[in-house]
């Protein structure tokens, strides 16, 4: 059973300082070490972003908020958490693990009111554990206030520094508990005023939904890195319920209308007075994360103004047109180069074929047999079909390359299969440096694109190529600048909301 850390509800204990203790001052183990392997270890993709999900003005608010992370799992399946308020008190629970995992019947009647925030969570900047899931609960001289947050901050140190001289004692070691600190300990004489003063006090990357007992907030940062969206149900009998998530997908669920994105530097707030809107920050050139088009968003989700779907498509006709070979079959690498194989097919005239099966029931570690399989984790997750290969030219399909390691593993596995040809292409242009926003590359980032031209190889068996987009579609920039900018080239036109 999933163990859950619950705040704020009625007849059960709140144990957060005995796990602050805990984590803090692990006891050393005992025993042999299991012999498993992390699935990050085998996987070297960007990891995914958080998600955030926050509904006002429904009467089963959490369950609404549920669904929603349901729709968000993709983004992160390290842990999850709901928080609900019903005017008077402000519950909230959370677990490692997935959604499921952790909100059965019994946890979620446990959350009544008609407002609640969620969160599930890819950790970026703090340890694994339970007391760093989300949302964060704090009782402060503002009131009881719970956040969410999908970003990474990077001036936490120095903020944190200041704020424990002036006496802020942490619960957890995330940078998004820094933001409900700022806001407790601001001198601006209303809540709104704090929220506003904290959240320009911070650099970095951050979409945020926040409560107290009777309001909900909504913000992006100045610059826009990370999605947020606004979403409207219509009630025929009675005020709208207003949504926000990382994601449109999520609307869809809760047959919400998508309304419109909440801006970079903007605010939001939701109360029983309406909808209002601040700009707490401007003048910011707008430069959102390509990542979100190439890889980690859904491709039923509308990102910045503009379907993912349709995006991924574009990638892979474009693909085609600069570096299209003579081929028989075009096999996406499941589930990241499917969208953008179909454009590579449709524009190519080729058969687009599922080549790679992939095992979606592969947890986040798993132990390895006592004799070595070469590639073991990525044969544990993908599986060929070898009547498809054999004999075949193949023009296989990913969206990005990050250190190399998965992409040679794949290519062997194609080429075991009988593969006559193997030609790697790849949507996003090369990934050259490590991103301080919140992606988790680690030093090596870009090592194969640095060792050389790796255009075309030649194997024994098989004739190789690798293409890419063009390096100079991608721009990189120094720290506490934006890393990933999308230029018109790469879509083809211009996005309906600028990526700056």
């Amino acid at each position: 059973m999933t163990p859950l850390l619950y705040q704020g509800v009625e007849g059960i204990a709140d144990i957060s300082e005995s796990l602050r203790t805990t984590t803090c001052h692990p006891e050393r183990s005992e025993g042999p070490a299991v012999p498993a392997i992390s699935a990050e270890a085998e996987d070297p993709k960007l990891k995914e972003e958080c998600g955030v999900m926050a509904v006002y003005g429904h009467p089963d608010a959490a369950r609404q908020v549920y669904l929603g992370l349901y729709a968000l799992q993709h983004r992160g399946q390290e842990s999850a958490g709901i928080a609900s308020a019903n005017g008077q008190n402000l519950s909230n629970i959370k677990g490692m693990g997935l959604v499921s995992e952790i909100f059965t019947e019994n946890v979620l009647s446990k959350l009544p009111g008609e407002l609640s925030i969620g969160h599930t969570r890819y950790s970026t900047t703090g340890d694994s554990a339970l007391l760093n899931a989300q949302p964060i609960r704090v009782d402060s001289t503002k009131g009881l206030i719970a956040i969410a947050h999908n970003g990474n901050l990077v001036n936490l140190g120095t903020l944190r520094a200041k704020l424990e001289r002036a006496g802020a004692y942490f619960q957890t070691t995330s940078d998004s508990e820094i933001i409900v600190q700022l806001i407790a300990h601001s001198k601006a004489g209303s809540l709104v005023d704090a929220i506003a003063d904290s959240l320009g006090q911070v650099e970095g990357a951050f979409s945020i939904v926040m409560m107290t007992r009777d309001r909900i907030f909504a913000a992006r940062d100045p610059r826009g890195f990370r999605p947020l969206s606004m979403g409207r149900i219509r009630n025929a009998d009675g005020p709208d319920t207003i949504v926000f998530a990382s994601e449109t997908c999520a609307f869809d669920l809760l047959r919400a209308e998508y309304e419109r994105e909440v801006l970079p530097g903007e605010l939001v707030m939701v109360s029983a007075d309406g909808v209002t809107s601040r700009q707490y920050a401007s003048g910011f050139q707008q430069t959102s994360c390509i990542f979100e088009h190439v890889y980690f968003a859904r491709p039923d989700s509308r990102i910045y103004g503009r379907w993912v779907q349709e995006s991924r498509e574009e990638m892979g006709r474009q693909l085609c047109r600069e570096s299209g070979v003579p081929a028989d079959l075009v096999v996406p690498v499941p589930d990241s180069g499917v969208t953008a194989a179909l454009g590579y097919a449709t524009e190519a005239g080729l058969p687009f074929r599922f080549g790679l099966i992939r095992n979606h029931y592969v947890g986040r570690t798993f132990i390895e047999p006592e004799q070595k399989v070469r590639d073991f984790g990525v044969k544990l997750k993908l599986n060929p079909v070898r009547n498809l290969l054999e004999g075949k030219r193949v023009i296989l399909i990913d969206d990005s390359i990050i250190r190399g390691t998965t992409s040679r593993k794949i290519v062997r596995m194609v080429r075991g299969a009988g593969a006559k040809e193997v030609h790697l292409r790849i949507s996003c242009p090369p990934t050259i440096s490590p991103c301080f926003y919140a992606q988790q590359t680690g030093p090596d980032c870009g090592q194969q694109i640095r060792r050389g031209d790796p255009s075309v190889y030649r194997g024994r068996h098989a004739r190789l190529s690798l293409a890419r987009r063009p390096a100079q579609v991608l721009r990189t920039h120094r720290k506490h600048r934006p890393i990933y900018r999308l230029l018109h080239g790469l879509l083809h036109r211009k996005l309906s909301h600028p990526m700056g």
